[in-house]
């Protein structure tokens, strides 16, 4: 297991914009925070505004000049932006061919046709689980939630017993693995490698999302017992639809983007030379822009020609799914420019300074920021893009495994107990029918399960690799 030591030295070489002692830098960050989370709570303002606030007074806090942190924050919404915004667009593309061609539907279908009653629940989670896996949260929960009040109605469930496993594999997938945004940033902003951090995340996922899932489904329809409300049930996308993918070709296209970017990770620990042909081949066969582009393609064809969908219903479903991401983008850019300032300000090194004497694991480090940045903002978003910047100096000595699980614990420490200053909080609430009482019961105690077993999960594999 890596822990922090005197010989570690920080990765970040950029001029600090300020020479601020220790504890001006900690108030500045706490302040940076507390005004990042008073406007999003209390004034009710959108976090891309918070997020330039909070970093313009972080910057004053900590004595830097307004030009430089300016800079600072505007280099860092670039840098983000650039690096994963491509990749997010692709996603939302990807995840919208999915849901109008009917292909989300068939999968759901098909699994359910094949799942007995006590099955549901696992049937259930791995639905969310492979629908999850190109699409956002909120998208997923808009999908799956007219499947999961219909089979709760039909098969008698209670709502939690079957609602809660597909909450906890779209959540397992939107905080541990990429294409989604937290972790796309997270590996860029510790350097980790995409392919053998998303060969760890599944790792990690799977028992995570059984134990948060349909192993703790059965204890929160004990504590909220209630049945599927009549009024939410809405249409299926595709239920206008003459045809539809089938089940097969909608599977794979949904996991070739993984594999591709699984064989390039494969192909790095087995011919480990940057200079090979067969290496440098799948280094552009499995970048995820390479990955996702490729799927989007593909899916054009798979799922949009399978639909009995033109060129120009085509083109109009890519042209739908780019606008919904607008406000997506600009909050894991604004929260690049955050974590950026943080850097800049000599944040990174602060911490690397006070924790040398620490005994304590970096990873466990790494969670108990990400919990604290999610507890304060409601964001697991922007808890993942702030952690990732002030750890990021500690993966500088890092092994390939361990920056990889560098990224899980902070994405894990994104997902700690959601709850009213969280949107996921609130949409869960209203989707199910449920009061804050039952919603804190159920959906914030799921989002601390899988927060805490991600993170043992995390350390374990870190003894061993």
């Amino acid at each position: 297991m890596t822990h922090l030591s005197v010989e570690m030295l920080a990765a970040d070489a950029a001029e600090p914009i300020t020479t601020a002692g220790h504890a001006q830098l900690g108030i500045a960050v706490l302040a940076g925070i507390a005004v990042i989370v008073l406007l999003i709570t209390k004034f009710k303002l959108h976090a891309f505004l918070a997020l330039i606030i909070g970093s313009l007074v972080l910057g004053a806090v900590a004595g830097a000049p307004l030009d430089k942190t300016i800079t600072s924050f505007s280099a860092g919404l670039g840098t983000t932006v650039a690096g994963t915004g491509v990749l997010i667009a692709l996603g939302a593309v990807l995840g919208r061919l999915l849901a109008d061609s009917g292909g989300a539907d068939q999968i759901v279908d098909t699994i359910l046709a094949k799942a007995s009653g006590k099955a549901m629940p696992w049937a259930m989670v791995l639905i969310a689980g492979i629908v999850g896996l190109p699409i956002f949260f909120e998208v997923g929960i808009v999908l799956l939630i007219p499947v999961v009040l219909l089979v709760a109605k039909r098969g008698n469930f209670s709502l939690m017993r079957i609602g809660i496993p597909a909450l906890a594999g779209l959540s397992v997938m939107h905080g541990l693995i990429p294409p989604h945004p937290g972790p796309l940033v997270a590996i860029d902003a510790v350097g980790a490698n995409l392919g053998v951090t998303l060969a760890l995340g599944v790792v990690v996922a799977i028992p995570t999302a059984i134990i948060a899932g349909p192993v703790f489904s059965r204890y929160a329809a004990r504590w909220v017992d209630i049945q599927p409300p009549e009024n939410l049930v809405p249409e299926r996308t595709s239920d206008d639809l003459e045809k539809r993918p089938g089940f097969g070709i909608t599977v794979a296209t949904v996991l070739l983007p993984v594999v591709m970017m699984l064989a390039k990770a494969l192909v790095d620990i087995a011919v480990d030379d940057p200079e090979h042909t067969v290496q440098r081949v799948f280094d552009v066969i499995g970048s995820p822009l390479i990955a996702l582009l490729t799927a989007v393609l593909v899916a054009m064809f798979t799922l949009g020609r399978a639909a009995g969908f033109t060129r120009g219903r085509i083109a109009t479903t890519v042209e739908k799914s780019l606008a919904p991401i607008a406000g997506v983008l600009l909050i894991v850019g604004a929260g690049g420019g955050f974590k950026q300032t943080l850097v800049d300000a000599g944040v990174g090194q602060m911490i690397l300074d006070i924790s040398k004497g620490w005994h304590i694991s970096t990873l466990l480090l790494a969670w108990l920021i990400a919990v604290t940045i999610r507890l304060a903002t409601g964001s697991a978003t922007v808890a993942t893009i702030s952690a990732a910047g002030l750890v990021a100096p500690l993966a500088a000595e890092m092994s390939t495994p361990h920056a990889a699980l560098l990224v899980l614990a902070i994405g894990s420490g994104s997902l700690f107990f959601s709850h009213v200053n969280d949107a996921g909080f609130w949409l869960v609430k209203e989707y199910f029918g449920m009061n804050v009482g039952q919603t804190l019961k159920t959906w914030s105690v799921m989002e601390t399960l899988i927060s805490v077993v991600g993170i043992v999960c995390v350390l374990l594999l870190s003894l061993v690799l």
